[in-house]
């Protein structure tokens, strides 16, 4: 089971496929974080990818998570191969990626998208600045409802944010019958500690009527 963690620059992504994988291992999964391979790649070279390393970049991505996934029960991504293909079409205007990104894309078996509440902060080169979130928010988001992927809105800061992401991955694993039950029980504590804001309810489509509506979740 692939969880795919999405969402612009600064929302938390690594953070959270960490922290998801820990609290997987702790409940005796076997499961892995996959690191985003654009940090090794700007890291190795001291430089961000040419538009014509970005097919290199998103291919990687999708190899690594592959890869774990074929010896581990639940692989958490810190991005997959369509976050290479909107950053592609935003700084590039290329949008010739998507195709074999919504592709690799498939092998997920969730899509979580982080929000933009949390503060952005520097990360040397990789990260553009504050106002790219919101143009790469609203491609990722209209992209990922035109190829018809599901997924779910992660807000809350600090650890709020990882119990809001478990919440949607511990729904997902009932569902499929892969709960220990005690563990489900374990854990309804601190999911009760969460605040009833819309805007948490986890339930995509609330928000997508809310963006219609022209307001902002809760």
């Amino acid at each position: 089971m692939i969880i795919a963690l999405l969402g612009a620059e600064s929302t938390g992504k690594t953070d959270l496929a960490r922290g998801l994988a820990a609290r997987a291992c702790a409940q005796g999964f076997k499961a892995q974080a996959v690191e985003e391979y654009l940090r090794e790649f700007c890291d190795r070279h001291a430089r961000t990818p040419r538009p014509e390393e970005q097919a290199h970049i998103a291919e990687e991505q999708t190899r690594r998570i592959l890869a774990a996934a074929a010896a581990h029960e639940l692989v958490f991504a810190d991005t997959t191969a369509v976050m290479t293909a909107v950053y592609s079409d935003v700084l590039f205007d290329d949008a010739s990626l998507y195709e074999a990104a919504f592709q690799a894309h498939r092998h997920c078996s969730l899509t979580l998208l982080t929000g933009l509440d949390l503060p952005w902060t520097p990360d040397g080169i990789q990260r553009d600045g504050p106002h790219m979130r919101a143009p790469v928010d609203e491609r990722l988001r209209r992209r990922l409802l035109t190829a018809g992927v599901a997924f779910s809105v992660i807000y809350g800061l600090d650890d709020q944010r990882l119990e809001a992401a478990w919440r949607v991955v511990e729904t997902a694993l009932r569902a499929q019958g892969r709960l220990n039950p005690s563990a489900a029980a374990a854990d309804e504590e601190p999911r009760l500690r969460l605040r009833p804001w819309c805007r948490e309810c986890l339930v995509p489509e609330c928000e997508h009527l809310l963006r219609r509506r022209g307001q902002a979740p809760a």
